[in-house]
C-alpha cells in the first residue's frame, strides 16, 4: 500500500496582544515547550510529510522556532490579516504540490493529539473531500455550529448567522480542517469575502465543497483537543489540562506519583519503570529518570539524567548537564550542574558540584563545594573513585583529586591530590587559656569608658 503524503499548514500569525505580551502568542509555553512546538510535534507524529508555517510580518522568532522543531518546514508570510482562508493561501506554493492530504491547524491549539489528526486523514482516505474537527462543549454559546444532514456536514454556521434551530445543536466547530489534496486548491480559491468583515473565511469551504457535490464530514473529539489560547488565563487553564494528561500517561506507564496534582512535568520528561516521585517536584525540559529511581519532595530537575536506583532530594536541584549514575545519592540542598556523578557516589547535604566528575563510590561532604568559576571562565574538577571530600571543603578548579584520596574537613584545595593521599589545607588551631575572659574584660572596659565620655 502506497503511503499517503500529507501537507500540514500551521497558522501561526497570531499576535500576543490579548495576552498583554510582546512575545508572539505561539511562543508562549506550556509544559516547558512553546505552543507551536506542541502543534508541530503532533503533526510529525500524525505523519505530516511536509510542513508549511504561516507567520505574520516581522516574525523571525516564530520562524526560528518552527525551524528548530520542524527542520525543513517552509515559512510563508501573511502580510495582511484578511481571514483564515487568506492565511492558508499564503502557503499556496506548498498547496500547489498536491499532497494527498492537507491538514490546517492553528498554532495556538497545543493539545491537539496526533491520533485525532490521523482520524481526520483516515476520513479523507475513505473519500471525504473535507473533514472538520467538531466538539460538544458544556456551553456552546459563542461557537460556530456544525450543521448536519444525516452523517454529512452541510455547513459551518457562525452563531450570529445561525437559525434558532441551528443554535440548539451542541456540535461546534473546532476550527481544524483536513482537505483532500486533489480538490483543496479549487475549494480554497473559490472562497470569497462577501461578509460583514470583508474577510476570507475557511469555514466557507464546506458549503463550496457541497456545491461541488463533494463530501464533507465531522470528526468529533474532546474539547481539550481544540482548546485555543488568547489570554494568560487560557494559557494557565491549558497548562493544567496538559499536566493532567502528562501525569496520567506517566502513571499508566508505571510511575508512582505520590501526589500527582503537585508534580509538574515537561512534555519530554522520560521515566523508566518503578520510578517514584514524591510531592512538589518540578521537571524542566530534557529530563530522563531511569528505573527504580526516587525523586523526593521539592526537587527541581532541568536537562538532567538520573540513573537506575538513584535517590534525589528532598530539596535537590539538578541543573543542565547533571548526569547521575546508578545508585547515586543527591540529598537535601545539593546542587549539581554540568557534572557526572558516577555509580554509588553520594553528596547527601548542603553541597555544590559544578563542572566536575565525582568518581564511583566517592563521598562529597556537607558544606563542601567545587569552586568552578573564577569570575571570567569555568574550570573543571576531577574527583576519582572512592575519594572522600570532607565537610566544608572547597575545591578550587582546575584541580584533580585522585582515586581513594582523602580531603580533610575545612580544607581549601588549590593543588592536585594524588591517589590515596591525605590533603589538609587549613590553619593549625591555636588555643589560649583564659583568652575569652581577657577579651570580655577588654570589651567591657572599652564600653564603660565610652559611657563615661558621654
Amino acid at each position: 500500500m502506497v503511503e499517503r503524503t500529507c501537507l500540514a499548514i500551521v497558522l501561526a500569525a497570531g499576535e500576543g496582544t490579548r495576552m498583554r505580551s510582546a512575545r508572539p502568542k505561539v511562543l508562549h509555553e506550556i509544559a516547558k515547550q512553546s505552543l507551536l512546538a506542541h502543534v508541530l510535534a503532533a503533526v510529525r507524529q500524525a505523519g505530516g510529510s511536509a510542513v508549511a508555517v504561516v507567520v505574520g510580518p516581522d516574525a523571525s522568532a516564530v520562524s526560528a522556532e518552527a525551524a528548530r522543531n520542524a527542520p525543513g518546514a517552509e515559512i510563508f508570510v501573511q502580510n495582511e490579516r484578511r481571514g483564515t482562508a487568506h492565511a492558508v493561501l499564503a502557503a499556496e506554493q506548498a498547496l500547489a504540490r498536491n499532497a494527498d492530504d492537507t491538514l490546517i491547524i492553528f498554532g495556538d491549539t497545543p493539545l491537539i493529539r496526533p491520533e485525532i489528526l490521523r482520524r481526520m486523514r483516515e476520513a479523507l482516505a475513505k473519500g471525504a473531500a473535507i473533514a472538520v474537527l467538531g466538539f460538544r462543549p458544556k456551553d456552546p454559546s459563542g461557537y460556530g455550529r456544525l450543521v448536519m444532514e444525516d452523517d454529512d456536514l452541510v455547513a459551518i454556521r457562525e452563531e450570529l448567522d445561525a437559525t434558532p434551530a441551528e443554535r440548539k445543536t451542541d456540535l461546534c466547530n473546532g476550527g481544524l480542517m483536513a482537505l483532500a489534496g486533489k480538490s483543496a486548491m479549487t475549494i480554497l480559491k473559490r472562497i470569497g469575502n462577501d461578509n460583514r468583515k470583508g474577510e476570507f473565511y475557511l469555514t466557507d469551504a464546506v458549503a463550496i465543497a457541497r456545491a461541488m457535490k463533494l463530501k464533507a464530514v465531522v470528526i468529533e473529539t474532546e474539547e481539550d483537543d481544540v482548546r485555543g489560547i488568547n489570554t494568560k488565563a487560557q494559557l494557565a487553564e491549558t497548562e493544567a489540562a496538559l499536566q493532567q494528561r502528562l501525569r496520567k500517561a506517566a502513571m499508566d506507564a508505571g510511575v508512582t506519583l505520590v501526589a500527582p496534582e503537585t508534580v509538574f512535568l515537561a512534555a519530554d520528561t522520560k521515566f523508566g519503570r518503578d520510578v517514584t516521585v514524591e510531592p512538589y517536584v518540578v521537571f524542566g525540559p530534557g529530563v530522563t529518570v531511569e528505573d527504580n529511581a526516587v525523586i523526593r519532595s521539592f526537587s527541581h530537575l532541568d536537562h538532567a539524567h538520573v540513573g537506575k536506583g538513584a535517590l534525589v532530594g528532598p530539596y535537590a536541584r539538578l541543573r543542565p548537564g547533571a548526569k547521575l549514575g546508578a545508585d547515586v545519592h543527591i540529598g537535601n540542598f545539593v546542587e549539581v550542574k554540568e557534572a557526572v556523578i558516577e555509580d554509588g557516589a553520594k553528596a547527601n547535604h548542603l553541597a555544590y558540584i559544578g563542572d566536575a566528575r565525582l568518581g564511583a563510590g566517592s563521598n562529597f561532604g556537607a558544606g563542601a563545594i567545587v569552586c568552578n568559576y573564577d569570575g571570567a571562565a569555568k574550570h573543571r574538577t576531577d574527583i576519582g573513585k572512592n575519594a572522600f571530600i570532607g565537610s566544608n571543603a572547597a575545591l578550587v578548579a582546575p584541580v584533580t583529586i585522585g582515586d581513594g584520596a582523602y580531603v580533610a574537613t575545612g580544607s581549601v584545595i588549590t593543588h592536585n591530590v594524588p591517589a590515596d593521599a591525605l590533603a589538609i589545607a587549613r590553619e593549625r588551631q591555636v588555643v589560649k587559656e583564659e583568652g575569652a575572659s581577657r577579651i570580655r574584660a577588654i570589651k567591657a572596659a572599652a564600653k564603660a569608658k565610652a559611657g563615661a565620655a558621654e
